[in-house]
């Protein structure tokens, strides 16, 4: 691992300010700095930077993270690339370091290292390529180049049961079959998952292989072989090729989703680099979240056969409740018995790129799904449409004009009014609805809900971490996220307490990866409109200790409570009593802090 000392100095020299003007201009607002979001398209200003916590977030995308991250997400870089760059920036030379799986101290003592295996067995399928002219003459009849073959990382896993042993001195090793690498049948013996396949290795943004598709050379089934899900590969989350093609989905603004890995190296080596896969299962909301924080537009791209059409309808679903006003979903149907791969070979980049550039919006799709289900020549029929287009509109819940548009051209397509379909639905006239000259309700002052003492505590320990030391952690031993995320982050400040110096800008860097990761991220965001002072922090801190304890007595005063009513109560449960009235009563004597809902 990258030692914390050397993260800790670089993240310290660097001003992240600095670091994202060198991409993009930022403006002086306040203590803040503004710019429009390079990770979506807007007119008005909602990308922040703040100086004094070293973070930046889109109020608009909701993008943010740290400098590491900016540079990962911006310029596409691996981890341990983006700490390359920041240290050239200063002068500082990157030390000699082991890669780690995680960083938690029993991930260390579990045994091997999970990435190190997964980038071993890489490794062994690239030489294996080389050394297989079968392997190497299936990829050149599919057109591929050993440029565009190495920039993906393929190779070739050969035929045989066990030949990961000749990588591997330790065949038998449990970290073998937890990455799915092998597969042990019930008698207890070994053998490898992937046998006489083109190995594409799955990549995550950090620059880690994190799993495999192996694709069948000539027949066979299943055509594809995926990595099972692992602690490292999780299939709803990832897409292959996107860390390869971010920059290119930036250049273009757009975004192309494919059925199988070939698509994408067979559109890459045709010069259509913006395309990625989903792996092995259907289009997830994460996919869609993910892919709409890096382009403008997602094009997905379906076989025009019955199995097509049912995953495009799917991932239609799944749009709706991610698409915005600001951003395109369209869908492209290849003609019968081609798929992106097939197609760009035979008809080049230009012709693809204009099935491209016609694919059909969602809004076009949808309602042509629709019409296709009923029969709206009759009464019946346009009836079932509204009734049909009911959840699917309404679960367009972040695009209001959108859904304004599809509303009109339901009650158009059905032969009713605007109004009467909201009746129908049984919708509220909201301001968005509201015809001119209707005069819309007065805005109801939102309550804003209360927050968790966790994570009210949470908030106070990212900006200044070493008060984690004072925290009474007995109070936070729960199954929650947030609890749990307390506990790990009092944890990891007490020790780095321990060694001493100032670490505060290394908890983000830290917890990267984790479980904690997103909810880290929210607060961090959170605190951008806060503008919570390390000495805020403290104060508050402090003065909501008395607040704890007292909680935590009069938890343990109704435990003793229950016992006297059933008849279990004791003398040292009497005494026990006694010394926790005794000491609330002297808490009450002074003032305690609350924990307000910020």
């Amino acid at each position: 691992m990258i030692p914390d000392s050397f993260k800790r100095d670089l993240l310290n020299r660097v001003d992240i300010v600095d670091i994202i003007q060198r991409h993009l201009p930022l403006k002086k607002t306040g203590a803040n700095f503004s710019a429009c979001c390079p990770f979506h398209n807007e007119k008005s200003p909602s990308f922040t930077v703040s100086p004094s916590k070293q973070f930046y977030h889109c109020f608009g995308c909701g993008a943010h993270g740290d400098a590491i991250g900016f540079l990962m997400e911006y310029s596409g870089l691996g981890y341990i690339e983006a700490i390359k760059d920041l240290a050239a920036g200063t002068g500082m030379t990157l030390p000699d370091f082991e890669p780690r799986t995680g960083r938690r101290k029993e991930e260390e003592e579990r045994g091997p290292n999970l990435y190190d295996i997964m980038q071993r067995a890489t490794q062994y399928y690239r030489e294996q390529l080389k050394g297989s002219p079968r392997a190497v003459e299936y990829l050149k009849g599919r057109g591929l180049s050993g440029q565009v073959a190495a920039r993906f990382g393929i190779g070739y896993a050969p035929e045989g049961w066990q030949n990961l042993q000749a990588a591997f001195a330790d065949y038998d090793d449990k970290s073998l079959r937890e990455v799915g690498l092998v597969i042990e049948n019930d008698a207890g013996k070994r053998y490898d998952r992937f046998r006489d396949r083109i190995m594409f290795p799955i990549v995550n943004q950090r620059g880690f292989v994190i799993g495999f598709g192996g694709r069948v050379i000539g027949a066979g089934e299943p055509k594809y072989l995926n990595s099972p899900e692992t602690p490292l590969f999780e299939k709803g989350r990832e897409l292959y090729g996107l860390p390869q093609s971010r920059q290119a989905i930036r250049d273009a603004g757009r975004v192309l989703v494919v059925e199988g890995y070939m698509d994408v190296v067979a559109l890459a080596q045709h010069g259509v680099e913006y395309a990625v896969a989903t792996l092995g299962t259907a289009t997830t909301p994460v996919h869609v979240q993910k892919l709409l924080r890096q382009a403008d537009e997602i094009v997905f791209s379906f076989d025009g056969d019955a199995a097509g059409r049912k995953a495009a309808w799917h991932a239609l679903e799944v749009c709706l409740p991610a698409t915005l006003d600001h951003k395109a979903i369209r869908f492209l149907f290849l003609p019968e018995g081609e798929d992106p791969d097939t197609y760009v070979r035979a008809q080049g980049r230009e012709a693809f790129e204009d099935l491209v550039a016609r694919a059909e919006p969602l809004s076009a799709y949808l309602l042509a799904q629709l019409r296709a289900r009923v029969d709206t020549d009759t009464a019946e029929g346009r009836s079932r449409l509204v009734h049909e287009a009911k959840p699917l509109v309404m679960n367009i819940t972040s695009a209001p004009a959108l859904q304004l548009q599809l509303l009109k051209q339901v009650a158009d397509l059905a032969n009713m009014t605007q109004t009467e379909v909201e009746q129908q639905w049984e919708l509220r006239r909201t301001k968005a609805f509201a015809s001119a000259w209707e005069k819309p309700e007065l805005p109801k002052v939102p309550r804003t809900a209360p927050q968790s003492v966790q994570r009210w505590l949470l908030k106070r320990l990212l900006v200044k971490s070493g008060l984690a030391r004072e925290l009474p952690l007995e109070r936070f031993y729960g199954d929650d996220v947030e609890s749990r995320a307390l506990v790990a982050l009092a944890g990891y400040s007490r020790v780095q307490l321990e060694q001493g110096g100032n670490f505060d800008t290394l908890v983000i860097d830290h917890f990267r990866s984790t479980e904690f990761e997103t909810l880290f991220n929210q607060l961090r965001s959170e605190l951008m409109v806060l503008s919570l002072s390390p000495e805020q922090a403290e104060a508050e801190f402090r003065d909501s200790l008395p607040k704890l304890e007292r909680d935590h007595i009069d938890q343990q005063l109704n435990e003793l409570q229950g016992k006297a009513r059933i008849g279990t109560f004791s003398r040292a449960d009497a005494e026990r009593m006694n010394e926790l009235t005794k000491r609330k009563a002297a808490l009450d004597q002074r003032p305690g802090g609350n924990f307000p809902v910020v």
